[in-house]
Order: structure tokens, then sequence, then C-alpha cells
């Protein structure tokens, strides 16, 4: 049995995704009237993000659904999203508000009508639905075989009307209200795909499965024009409002054309406008300006400002099309994190904020060659990237991104701060017999300093480049560095040893400016991969074997071996410290080991098994990459703000799975009541740590230091004009001074107070604080004391005098207080404060008191001693700090 597993991790916590926009489902589109803006809303799995279309900064991220959302739709005031066989109403794009269950199969189709919502299963089961009473106001049935709904549209002005599109091209005409069915469209013999309006009443778009696209008139049913693209089905129409007749089409490949309808002919087309299938396009109303999102994980924003009617790319939110598979840390403020992914491009995402995103591209076998139009688009592009090394030292100056590609030899250079490939390609001199033996590069580094990156390829051979002229500076090794496949290369800090991996089971050091070779070691199985930590020196190797070594370049031996991975580890990480390796592997585990000590000291299971990793420069953020997920998930270190205590882990511990976390920052943390038993009790600090030691009362220094000045400072802050009394104001409460402001109570009534007896009594009535030194409460004195005012304490000490109300006693039990205070040795600083405003008070009483005088006799010896004792306290330090300072001299 194993042992019993931890509430998620000790050390991590998720915080947010980075690189999520939008998937293949369409995005709606609405006008907040009070901000006057529009808002667009894309689905990104269980929840819907939505931005505004000015900026394309993301406003709102929603609260999660149970499963996936298959579909979504938007009227003025909800944003309605269908999750399996439950629709939700969701207000301020965020909360749900209201359910609606009654679909026996998954949610297909939503369009808002009016206060009623229209939604339609793959079942064939179509259900109006009043919104705020979340009752099903008609429900149809359609065959499945003689009419499968494909689309559903409401014509404009058209009362209570539905236009239902099918698989099978025909159309249908229904009166949600009276529930009957007015007319039936015999169809173009192709499934229609999509149905849109267009600014013309009657008159609406129909895109069908066979590229065609249908300008027809569903009064007269009448087709008054027709399209045909070459691309496939069309996915999505869209007309302009803003005065040029223009329609807009979408492809499965991405492609957008754009149709004159006044012409009918084609006016221009946006290839490539997005890597994936065109999922919705929609003009904004009377404005040149056109949104469309695709599943290829991206929001674009065009605009129709050039000359020939033309669209260019306005402002754009897009992340990986294709899962990303190796990310890194650029630069030393841990902001910036570069992704490769199985889409080929090179990203930058930004920790702070979206607007600082950065697509570096997809690299090209010849940037010359990709203007011209003759040559496939595909056929232009490299593998996506397997490795890269990144350094910011020189990146003003030159490329300061390598990168190897899957399968290919020659290592290209990006340079970051231009977003573009770079100018040169690193290739051996003997490229010729490389490519005949299908040689290809499998790891890359570039040393500290930004001048130089050393390549590793399948045939054993390492070579260092110059990155600034992209010349071959020469191998390691007479004939190659490995007698099998390098598996990885690391340059430490400063340019001294170049660290070579072979599947030859073999680490070897080399000299890195002379290449010549400083020291061997056979490993005990063949490795994987390595990962160097250069401040410390220390290179974390996997092994095929599953297990993890840690080699220490200095002493040149292992000092750590790790084991607990049951399957491929699939990267590594060091914190900036040095002191963890955190390692990710297909077993969806989430290890941290502890190097000094050697434990493994956290460990959590997430549902897809993460394949890159990186952890921030500064410590606040581990970055993931996992199977099948587009995203980039940041995990905080919870070391850096709370009390983390690490305990070794027992070998059979059984980790508990933890939820990726969303866009929204900390909105997936769950909240468990148990620990993983890492954590321990809370320290409470007592009072008094040593009889030995002065206490201070940490109050501000301008609760105590100003006591002696107090007269100074008030004829200093007197008002040059008598006060004024404020306009009676009946909605503000009375309330009394002081550092903790009260409610004054209601005076009564003069009527009720007036009377010739005087109270003597009332005049007799001592305070609080004169009541605790009379009855001995030293403790209860002092603490009142801290609570009050200098303006107040001042008071207090006044009263104590015999002409205002006090007696001897009371100022013998005041010197009483202040001596409790020094024997206790705490609250110092207030004894000393509180001793010298009453001794400039009342000196001249006290100087007639025998009793008195010796009390304060007393109360000298003490001062004196304990002064001697912090005085010899600070000459230890200051000599000890003296002799520090002239040995580091």
């Amino acid at each position: 049995m194993a042992a019993g597993g931890g509430a998620g991790s000790a050390l991590f916590s998720g915080y947010r995704a980075l690189g999520l926009y939008s998937n293949h489902l369409p995005h709606a589109l609405r006008y907040h009237e009070k901000h006057r803006e529009f808002y667009v809303t894309t689905a990104v799995g269980n929840r819907f993000h939505t931005y505004n279309v000015g900026k394309l900064g993301i406003t709102a991220v929603s609260n999660s659904l149970a499963e996936d959302i298959s579909c979504l739709a938007a009227d003025r005031m909800l944003v309605f999203a269908a999750a399996g066989q439950e629709i939700s109403a969701f207000a301020r794009n965020k909360e749900v508000v209201h359910v609606y269950r009654g679909h026996t199969a998954e949610v297909r189709f939503l369009l808002p009508l009016g206060n009623h919502l229209i939604s339609a299963a793959v079942d064939g089961t179509l259900i109006v639905w009043d919104v705020e009473a979340e009752e099903d106001y008609l429900r149809l049935t359609f065959d499945q075989v003689t009419f499968e709904l494909s689309a559903m549209l409401h014509p404009s002005t058209y009362l209570n009307k539905v236009l239902l599109g099918s698989t099978q091209g025909v159309l249908q005409l229904w009166n949600i209200k009276t529930n009957k069915l007015l007319y039936t469209f015999s169809g173009w013999s192709a499934g229609v795909t999509v149905l849109t309006q267009s600014p013309a009443v009657d008159v609406v778009g129909v895109g069908l499965s066979s590229g065609k696209v249908i300008i027809h008139n569903i009064r007269l049913d009448k087709s008054l024009m027709t399209f045909t693209q070459d691309w496939g089905p069309v996915t999505t129409l869209a007309f302009r409002t803003d005065g040029p007749p223009i329609m807009a089409a979408g492809s499965p490949q991405g492609h957008i054309a754009f149709w004159d309808l006044e012409r009918q002919q084609l006016a221009s087309q946006q290839r490539h406008a997005h890597s994936g299938a065109v999922a919705a396009a929609t003009f904004l109303h009377q404005q040149p300006l056109l949104i469309t999102n695709a599943s290829d994980n991206s929001i674009k924003v065009w605009i129709f400002d050039q000359s020939g009617g033309e669209a260019r790319l306005l402002r754009s939110r897009q992340g990986h099309s294709a899962p990303p598979t190796y990310i890194r840390h650029h630069g030393n403020h841990g902001h910036d994190i570069l992704s490769a992914g199985h889409d080929g491009t090179l990203q930058s995402f930004s920790c702070i904020h979206e607007r600082f995103n950065k697509n570096l591209g997809r690299g090209s076998i010849n940037k010359k060659l990709t203007k011209k139009k003759a040559v496939r688009y595909e056929e232009l592009h490299l593998p996506n990237i397997t490795a890269f090394a990144t350094e910011c030292a020189r990146e003003s100056d030159w490329d300061g991104i390598v990168a190897c590609h899957r399968g290919h030899l020659v290592v290209t250079t990006w340079n970051y701060q231009r977003c573009t490939m770079g100018a040169h390609r690193l290739q051996p001199p003997r490229s010729q017999r490389d490519r005949a033996l299908d040689v290809y590069a499998t790891a890359v580094d570039i040393t500290s300093c930004g001048n130089f990156a050393v390549v590793g390829l399948s045939s054993g051979h390492a070579d260092v480049y110059n990155i600034q002229s992209g010349l071959h500076r020469g191998q390691y090794g007479d004939d190659a560095a490995h007698r099998g496949a390098v598996r990885g290369v690391a340059v430490d800090g400063l340019n001294q040893l170049t660290v070579t991996m072979g599947s030859d089971q073999h680490l070897r050091l080399w000299r890195f400016k002379s290449r010549q070779p400083v020291y061997d070691l056979e490993l005990s199985a063949p490795p994987d991969r390595l990962r160097l930590h250069r401040d410390s020196g220390m290179l974390a190797i996997a092994m095929d074997d599953l297990t993890l070594n840690v080699f220490d370049l200095e002493t040149r031996r292992v000092v750590r071996k790790f084991s607990g991975h049951w399957r491929k580890i699939n990267d590594m990480a060091f914190s900036p410290d040095g002191r963890w390796l955190v390692t990710v592997a297909m077993d969806c585990t989430i290890r941290t080991w502890d190097v000094p000590t050697g434990c493994l000291v956290d460990c959590f299971q997430v549902d897809m098994a993460a394949v890159g990793l990186s952890f921030s420069p500064t410590g606040d953020f581990l970055a993931t990459t996992h199977v099948n997920c587009l995203g980039v998930y940041l995990w905080s270190n919870k070391s850096l703000c709370n009390l983390v205590s690490l305990r070794p882990l027992p070998a059979n511990y059984e980790p508990t799975t933890s939820v990726l976390p969303s866009s929204c920052p900390g909105q997936d943390e769950e909240r468990l009541e148990e620990d993983t038993g890492a954590n321990v009790d809370e320290y409470s600090s007592p009072e008094q740590l040593d009889s030995n030691l002065m206490t201070l009362s940490l109050l501000p220094e301008s609760r105590w230091k100003n006591l002696l000045n107090l007269e100074i400072i008030k004829r200093r802050n007197k008002p040059k004009e008598p006060p004024r009394v404020p306009e009676t104001a009946p909605f503000f409460l009375p309330t009394v001074a002081g550092l903790t402001p009260s409610f004054a109570h209601p005076e009564t009534p003069l009527a009720e107070t007036e009377s010739k007896v005087v109270n003597f009594g009332v005049l007799a009535q001592k305070s609080k604080f004169y009541q605790t030194l009379e009855s001995n409460s030293f403790e209860e004195s002092c603490r009142l004391l801290r609570e009050f005012s200098p303006s107040m304490v001042d008071i207090e000490l006044r009263g104590l005098a015999p002409e205002a109300g006090g007696s001897s006693a009371i100022l013998l039990a005041f010197l009483c207080m202040i001596d409790n205070m020094l024997t206790n040795r705490r609250d110092y600083d207030l004894a000393q404060a509180y001793l010298a405003l009453f001794l400039k008070l009342h000196l001249r009483q006290l100087s007639a008191d025998a009793i008195a005088v010796n009390a304060l006799l007393r109360l000298l010896a003490q001062l004196e001693e304990g002064w001697a004792e912090l005085q010899t306290a600070f000459h230890q330090s200051l000599c000890l700090l003296a002799y520090t300072k002239s040995a580091l001299l």
C-alpha cells in the first residue's frame, strides 16, 4: 500500500496560463452601449475570454464549466455557453446566472432571439427557452435522415422567424411563436455550412460545403448571385456595412476571400490569414474592421485602408497552433519565455502583459524565395525547432538565439529584438558529406558572453561557431567528439570548459579555447539530455534508465543520484540558487529534488504529461508545457512569500493531481484544509526572549520621542485664526478625537441637565490610568499609556500632581511603575521617555519628598546598570565589525 498522498504541491501553486486565445469555435461579438466599445468573446477549453476590440486586451475570464464549451452566443446583456447537454448564461462575462437543462445530447448551436434563446443539439432536438424563467417555450425534433440541422439564422425584420439550414442542403423557415413551418427552400444539392444576414432586408448569404456562396432572397426564393471558392467548404461569411459592398468568406485552409457584390467578382484575397480553419469572421458595424478567429489559437483584427481595398493586419493575439515542446526564459529578469512548438514557430510570451508578446515567426530555407508567389508556401519552411539556446548579453549587436531543427543539419540564428530570423545559417565545412549521411543537429548551446555557439550533431561531432560572423571556428576532437550521436552540449559561465555528452555513454570535458580533452567519464547508461547550472557548476544528466545524475564540474565527479521517475524524463531545470532540481517526465509527475540533501522534497501530478520546463531566473515562477496543450503554464513559487518547510518524501509517496492553471491569475488555485505534511506549526515569538535582553516597544517614534517638546510643537502649530464651526451635516455622526476614533454619545437636552445643585462627585472623578496606578496594576497602566497619544500622555502625567487632583502617593506609584518596566527589561524606550517627561513636570515636587528622593536614587542606579550593559554590548559589536572590515581590506 502506497503512502498517503499529499494535497497538491507544497512548493508550487497554479498561477496562470499564457498563450491561450481561441479554439475552433466561432467567436461572439457584442457592443457595450455604456462603454461605446465592441467586445469579442472566444472559447478556450471550459472557459471563455472576453477582449476589447480596440486594443485586443483581455478584460474578463469566465468561471469554468464542467466540460469544454461546444458553442458560444451573446446578446446585449448575457453570454451563453453550451457545455455538453447544459447551457449556461453568464453575466458580466464571468458569473453564471442561468442554467438551462433539457437536452439529451451535446448542444451545437445557440441563437439568442429577444427574450428567448434557441438551442439545437446533435440529435436533432431544437428547444426555444425563456431566458429569465429558464423554461422551454417550444420543442422541435428533426429527422436526421431528411433534415440534419447545420446552421441557424434570424432574418432581419422577420418577427419570431428562424431560418434553419441542413447538411442535406434544404432550408426551412419556422415561426417559433406559432410552431409552424412557413416555407421550405429546396437548396443547391450541397450541405449548408453557414447562414448570414446581409445588409439588405430579405437577403441572406448561404455558405455551402461545396465551396459555393449563394446570395439568396428568401422572400422571393430567388438566388441573386453565386460565388465559388476553390479552398473547400465555406466556414464563415461576413458582410461589410461601412460603404463598399464587400463580402468575406473563410475557408478550412485559413484563407479569406473578399468578394465585390457590385461587380460580382473577387476583389482581393488574404492567403494564410490563419494557419488553421477560419472559425468566424465579423465586420464591425459601420467600421472598416474585420475580426477573425481560427483554430490556430489566434484572434486578428484586419483594417481596410489600402489604396486597392485590400486588408492588412491591424492587431492580433496569437499563440501556438500546435503544442509547444521546448521553453526557456529569456534574459535575467524572468519576464519573457521563449517557446518552440510543433507548429514550427518561435514565440515569446510575457509574464507581465500580453502586449509584450512577440512572434519571431517560422524558419525558412531561403527568405528571399518566400516573397515569390511561384514557390509553394509549405516548401519554404524549416521543420519545427527541437532545441534552442538564448543569451541577451550581445543581442543589441547581433543575433542572440541559436536553434536546431528536427532532422536538419543547418542551425539557424534568431534576433529577439527585431523579432525575425537571423542572417546566418550555421553549418560545418563538411556539410556535403554530412548531408549524404543524413546528419542533423541534436543539441545546441550559446556562451554566456553571447559570442559563440556550440552545436552537437548526430554524427558525434561538436562544432564551435562565431555568432557575429557565422563562421566555423573548429570542432572538438580530432575526428569526432563521440562515437555516437551527441545528446547534449554545454559551456560553463567563464568559457573555460565545454561539456559534451554522447550516446556512447561518455561525458567529456574540453578546453573551450584549445578544444583539447580534459576529462572523460563513462556513464552507467546512455544519457538522454543535460542541463547546466552555470553559477554553481552543477550538471544534471537524465539517463535512459530513468535515473538522474548530478555532476560537479569543479570536483569532476557525480555528487548525487536520483531515481523515482518510471517513464521517460522530458526536461529538467535548476532553481536560480542551484539548490533544487525540478524534473518532468511522461509519468505525468513534476518532481523537485533537493540537491544538498539528495532527497525528493516535492512531487505532484498533472493530467497531461509535461514536455517542457523552465525555472524563472528570479525564482518566482516555474513554466511548463504539456502534451496536447497549446499554452505555457505558470506555477508560482510558494517559498518566496510563505514559510515552507520541506521534508523528504518517502519512496512510496503517491502524489495527488493538480489542475492546470487557467488564463486568470490564481483562479484555479485549490484551497485545501490539509497540507502535505510539510508545513510546520506557526511560531509565535514570546514577549521576552531572554531576561538579560532589553526589549523595545516597537511603537512609532512619533508616539514617544517628542514628549519633551510638546509645548514647542503646540506653539508652532497654533492656528493663525480661531477655528470655525463647520456647517451642520446631519448625515455625519460626531466622533471623539483620539488615536482610535469612536462615536460620541448623544448630548442630553439642556432642560434635563439644568439644575442648581452642583455634583462634586463628577469633579472628583479620576481617569482609568489614575485608578490603575492606585491599585498598583502596573502592567495595565503601561498598556494604557501605550494606547494614548502624546498629548494624552502629557495630560495624564500632569494630572498626577497634587494641585491637579493627584497626591504624593500617586507620584510614588508612577515611579514604581517605571521601576517595574526597567526590572522586566520591557518597553525600554517608553520607560526612558515617560520618566523624562515625568521629571520635567514634577521634579520640584519630588525633591521636597524624602521617600520620593530615595525612589529616584534607586531608579538612577538601575538606569546606570542597564546602560552599562548596553554600552558593553555596543562596544563588542563595533569592535567585531571593525575587525571584519579590516580583514576584508
